[in-house]
């Protein structure tokens, strides 16, 4: 079809579908010959398919969440594609030998266990190492002596501080980290929270008496929350990805940005601009890595590579309900040429610079795809996001510690998306506060292979000692 008839026939497609096709238009339409009829009529019978199935069973448009889907609309299918385990050959994986044994015990049978005739004693002998927790854990509980001593330079009694909880707390620096590490890092309820201190510690708690801690321990670390995130503007490469959030049955929005060594989040209302130029106060010097989200474009960024993932996940969407010729080569190529630059990537002797014939073979094949004037809706709208995103497709051949996906900021978001099905996310502000501080801190702490409960014991102690809290541990 000659460039020029494709125009015309996209012109009155676009003037069906708006409803404003008149007599005019349908001559012209008929002039242009049966296979400009054809698709003229399939692609508007894919779109009145598509406005009768709303309610229905259709399927949902690629570029819909996940999350906005209905259940009962989405395929069943396993997620692991393989068999469990590891490789053939492959050495195994067990436990550490304990390091400390506390107890010796000696087992010997005094007859047969089968038929109860006397046994000859015998030198043989084996090991066997149980490692349990105590039965029942008593909390310790200990009773401070203040002593109150006048200064007569200052007119005005003094006492030293006490390093092991916070002023006008009954409960230590552990018992908080360890509750607040369950709730923020590995998203148990409060209730469950509740449970297994009461039960199995022995420690009775109330949920308004943790909520109430927590808040305390968000504003002691919230020097921590600032540092993640300015360390993480000042780092080489950045993920980032967002996801819904309700404070006090309003719509919110929870910001992710993360890397290999800090996690940061932040709650806020907007899903766009506003809250990205509220985290990037200056230009991101790094390489800042997400979906296609369009508010990520506002963020001035050195460079920036886009999740190729999403973007096959996006061709087998379509490929469910669109069968046209016209759509079926253009996914082709386009999936063959991203593998190609996957495969490129994945190579033991890939580096930076190693392959640059292949580098620019693989855009130049890019830019051939994005150049051409598809009929098919589909295939229009995703060479539209080739041609505005081009540049930022194979960014990660240019940067060793680029990947092509952004799997890494989904990994590190879905524990809050875990913990929002389970609480049901925050009741204010503060809570949202709250949440941001301590999630960011735990899961920092987890991205640097930090004990989450001594880290933060040891902080609170150095801050009722010294009144400053000193840098998170790297």
């Amino acid at each position: 079809m000659k460039p020029g008839t494709a125009t015309t026939l996209r012109a009155i497609i676009d003037a069906a579908l708006g409803g404003r096709l008149d007599e005019a238009l349908a001559r012209e339409l008929h002039g242009l010959g049966p296979e400009a009829v054809a698709l003229a009529m399939l692609s508007m019978s894919r779109h009145i398919a598509g406005l009768e199935g709303r309610g229905g069973d259709a399927q949902p448009s690629p570029s819909t969440p996940s999350g906005m889907v209905p259940v009962y609309t989405k395929r069943n299918r396993s997620k692991r594609g393989k068999k469990p385990g590891a490789q053939s050959g492959h050495p195994g994986v067990r436990r550490e030998r304990p390091v400390k044994i506390d107890n010796h015990e000696t087992h010997r049978l005094n007859c047969c266990p089968h038929c109860r005739s006397a046994l000859q004693r015998c030198d043989r002998t084996r090991t066997r190492l149980i490692e349990d927790i105590p039965e029942v854990i008593e909390p310790v509980v200990t009773e401070h002596t203040i002593h109150r001593d006048y200064c007569p330079h200052c007119k005005k009694h003094v006492e030293p501080v006490v390093p092991d909880a916070m002023p006008k707390a009954a409960l230590g620096h552990q018992v908080i980290a360890l509750t607040s590490w369950f709730h923020y890092g590995l998203g148990l309820t409060i209730d469950q929270i509740v449970d297994i201190l009461g039960y199995h510690l022995q420690t009775k708690l109330t949920p308004g008496g943790l909520v109430d801690a927590w808040r305390r321990l968000a504003e002691v670390l919230d020097g921590w929350h600032r540092q993640i995130g300015e360390e993480a503007k000042a780092s080489a490469h950045l993920h980032g990805d967002e996801t819904g959030w309700r404070v006090n049955g309003r719509t919110y929005w929870l910001w992710c940005f993360t890397n290999d060594r800090n996690c940061y989040y932040m709650i806020d209302r907007s899903r766009g601009s506003p809250a990205l130029q509220q985290f990037f106060t200056e230009a991101f010097e790094g390489v800042l890595i997400t979906d296609f989200w369009s508010p990520y474009e506002s963020v001035c960024a050195e460079d920036r590579q886009y999740c190729l993932v999403h973007l096959l996940r996006e061709l087998e969407k379509v490929d469910l309900k669109n069968d046209s010729a016209e759509w079926k080569a253009f996914a082709k190529k386009l999936r063959r040429l991203l593998c190609d630059g996957i495969r490129l990537r994945k190579r033991s002797d890939f580096s930076p610079g190693a392959f640059p014939s292949l580098v620019s073979r693989l855009n130049a094949r890019l830019a051939d795809l994005a150049a051409v004037e598809p009929i098919d809706g589909d295939t229009r709208r995703l060479t539209k996001r080739l041609r505005k995103h081009a540049e930022y497709l194979f960014t990660f051949l240019d940067y060793d510690h680029v990947p092509f996906e952004n799997n890494f900021a989904e990994r590190q978001i879905r524990p809050a998306v875990i913990l929002r099905k389970n609480g049901q996310s925050n009741r204010s502000d503060q809570g949202a506060a709250t949440q941001a501080v301590l999630m960011s801190v735990y899961r920092t702490l987890r991205v640097r292979g930090l004990d989450p409960t001594k880290t933060i014991a040891d902080g609170l102690k150095t801050y009722l000692t010294t009144g400053q809290l000193p840098p998170l541990p790297a």
